[in-house]
């Protein structure tokens, strides 16, 4: 203390200095330097409180960024929770799960080939009506867009979303504006011409349908209503897809679904089916239905019966890599026709995301025969060993979306299938005379299709593969148009509205199937813009490895044919 003060206004003073001393040195608390801040900024810039606000500013900056980031989290979070509370509309696409129907082997069964070694037809018999004259087919315009939906069922199983690969060529919105876009003429798209006849086509499919969910027309049920399925599905039309046929198409394949989940008994890989041929074509074509559903609707129904269907495919490889008839282990017949509905139904699986044991495996040996055992002569083979057929193009489609599509075999291919021309006759698919192509013209122009798109339509396809197509695809468009059996009478929409219908079907009669023929058909004209995820540029973008073992499979459908 000191002892020179003089006198009281001199101690006054000095109590006044301890005062502000001691406020300068006095820990204030947040918001009060928060105050004496804003307080500060209302004096005169060059005042000594505006600069030491500036300098708290400074100071305070991180603890009011930390104050405001948690003030907005909570506010977003409060408005995010009060929106998702309220009532959402979703469409559910539930298929139920039908208690699996006992296999009357007696009455499904048929005796075996006695020659399996060179069977080149499609045996197939179907009774249709004559529908009448074949007339021109109209174009009719693009339907609306709009959101529709089925009645939602008893239980949510099923997330509906968009098909996971996606065209490459096109936009990525698969919606009904897709389908225009690829519809609009083109030498390497469709018109429409090409979409009505698709439309009539679906609509024919919708009156046909039994009230079980199938379709009759040839030996096979089952495989007939794959064939749809599949069509369908490669419309975009599912229970509760963004499609202007969302209430007539949905249920139809709903119907569908249910009736081939209703005939598997799931049993791992002792999976069965009720009702398939005698070789079991349909099995593979239906499980190759399954998976695309699942693909296009992640529905866990169908997941579960899918996932058991592929198990028995894998378990019934054989040796060398093929497939023989009922998924027989032990054979080495390697068969090209039923081992490609076999690669078709895994490559489908796959990209679905179902991987059953031993999935990747099977695929490289797979690949590893169809280049070695089932190719020679320029072409593919029926059987390991034999000539060139028109199962070149199952051969051929197969390698190029197992990512081959460079490949010295694949080039081979379609260099055998260059003078192929559209046609429901087998004298006419080759110029060729050398050829022998077998009798099922259509199953291989489906195929042929699919691989000179698939060269065509790729990203940096020759000026050769890209004429190849075009020259291919003018040619299907008229000839389809003209072949179409167009019915008199019209189906009728929920609304009451009315809809052309029509089919095709072989003039060959021994092969006459107007289910597989008018859904063959229907998916040709759909190559430019398909939904199956198997069937798009993006399933064959080609892999690069220096040997024989390859990575994926697949490609499209078919039915109980021995060929």
């Amino acid at each position: 203390m000191r002892e020179d003060i003089d006198g009281p206004e001199e101690a006054e003073e000095l109590v006044v200095d301890l005062d502000e001393l001691g406020e300068k040195y006095e820990d204030k608390g947040f918001f009060k330097r928060l105050k004496l801040m804003f307080d500060g900024f209302k004096k005169p810039k060059d005042s000594r409180e505006y600069k030491i606000a500036r300098i708290e500013l400074q100071r305070l900056a991180a603890p009011l960024i930390a104050i405001t980031s948690v003030t907005l989290f909570v506010i977003v979070l409060i408005v995010v929770t009060a929106i998702s509370g309220e009532t959402k509309k979703r469409e559910n696409l539930t298929i139920a799960q039908v208690e699996p129907q006992q296999i009357d082997v007696q009455e499904e069964e048929q005796d075996p080939p006695d020659d399996p070694e060179v069977p080149e037809e499609v045996e197939i018999e179907v009774d249709v009506p004559n529908p009448g004259p074949v007339t021109e087919v109209t174009p009719v315009p693009s339907p609306p867009s709009q959101q529709v939906s089925v009645k939602p069922a008893p239980e949510n199983t099923v997330a509906i979303t968009d098909s996971p690969v996606m065209i490459k060529t096109m936009s990525s919105s698969r919606t009904p504006g897709s389908i225009g876009a690829a519809t609009n003429g083109g030498a390497g798209w469709g018109d429409a011409t090409t979409e009505a006849c698709v439309l009539k086509v679906l609509w024919w499919l919708k009156a046909t349908q039994t009230s079980v969910g199938s379709w009759h027309g040839g030996q096979n049920d089952l495989a007939n209503t794959a064939f749809a399925v599949l069509t369908f599905l490669a419309h975009g039309e599912y229970p509760g897809a963004p499609s202007p046929y969302a209430k007539d198409f949905g249920p139809v394949v709903q119907r569908a679904v249910e009736f081939i989940i209703g005939r598997t008994h799931v049993n791992g890989a002792n999976t069965r089916m009720a009702g398939v041929d005698k070789n079991e074509y349909a099995f593979l074509i239906a499980t190759y239905a399954l998976c695309e559903a699942y693909a296009m609707t992640n529905n866990p129904n169908i997941k579960e019966v899918a996932e058991a269907c592929l198990m028995r495919i894998v378990a019934g490889q054989s040796p060398t890599g093929g497939w023989d008839y009922k998924m027989n282990p032990k054979s080495t017949r390697d068969d090209m026709s039923f081992g490609g509905w076999a690669l078709q139904a895994l490559k489908a699986g796959k990209m679905a995301g179902l991987h059953p044991d031993g999935l990747d495996t099977c695929i490289k040996k797979a690949v590893h025969c169809v280049k070695t055992r089932n190719f020679s002569g320029g072409g593919f083979n029926y059987t390991a060993g034999g000539k060139p057929t028109g199962l070149t193009a199952t051969g051929c489609l197969a390698l190029q979306l197992l990512g081959y599509g460079s490949d010295m075999c694949v080039r081979s291919a379609l260099d055998y299938m260059r003078e192929w021309t559209p046609t429901f006759k087998a004298a006419e698919l080759s110029r060729t005379p050398k050829q022998k192509n077998g009798t099922c013209p259509q199953y291989y122009c489906y195929y042929a299709t699919q691989c000179k798109y698939q060269a065509g339509m790729k990203q940096g396809a020759t000026k050769s593969d890209t004429l190849n197509w075009q020259n291919w695809n003018g040619a299907m468009k008229k000839y389809y148009a003209k072949a179409i059996k167009d019915i008199p009478h019209e189906v009728k929409d929920w609304t009451g509205k009315g809809h052309k219908q029509g089919y095709y079907q072989n003039s060959d009669a021994h092969t006459t199937r107007p289910v597989m023929d008018s859904c063959l058909v229907a998916l040709q004209l759909m190559v430019y813009y398909r939904y199956l995820p198997t069937t798009q540029t993006k399933a064959a973008e080609e892999i690069h490895d220096s040997g024989d073992a390859p990575v994926d499979s697949g490609d499209d459908v078919g039915v109980d044919v021995d060929i």
